[in-house]
């Protein structure tokens, strides 16, 4: 018998301008696959398909009001440990933040466990790392600790009404 080839699900890309960047939308058929923050303004790529439409949506009525919800099937794949970290961070509401520590301790996990999962966070703003900081300042953000990440963290915490530096 011959081996069939696997046939993958095909991927889709949108890029949607923000107001720090851009951000880059990843899409299958049935649930997004990644989600990129970019300090850099991107060539907008048009959503196509109604999951990326809606994505576009949903991130640009974030954009204009932080308490805009986000209702998105996400193809998240992790460790138990990881999802768990996850479904932390997506119960901080907007304006709010936790220190690692803080997770650290809900979970019976180590602060470095808890900025781990967050820097493998493949959908940055949905699942909201945002709101995670060190207990000695701001921390990082998409595995940075310096630089432009840093100052889309600052802005996404300031849209949302923490107050920060």
């Amino acid at each position: 018998m011959k081996a069939r080839p696997i046939v993958a699900e095909p991927e889709h890309v949108a890029v949607i301008p923000a107001p720090f960047g851009s951000v880059i939308v990843r899409a299958g058929d049935t649930a997004l696959r990644g989600l990129d923050v970019s300090p850099d303004v991107l060539e907008p790529i048009a959503p196509l398909g109604s999951l990326l439409k809606t994505a576009e949506r949903q991130l640009l009525s974030y954009f204009r009001d932080p308490l805009s919800p986000f209702d998105l099937p996400i193809g998240v794949h992790g460790t138990s440990h990881r999802m768990r970290v996850w479904d932390a961070l997506r119960a901080i509401p907007p304006g709010q933040v936790k220190t690692y520590g803080q997770i650290a301790g809900e979970l019976s996990s180590g602060p470095r466990a808890v900025a781990g999962a967050c820097r493998s966070n493949e959908f940055p703003i949905l699942i909201p790392c945002h709101r995670v900081v060190s207990s000695q300042g701001l921390g990082g953000y998409c595995g940075r600790l310096d630089g432009p990440f840093l100052e889309i963290k600052r802005w996404l915490l300031r849209h949302e009404g923490y107050p920060i530096d």
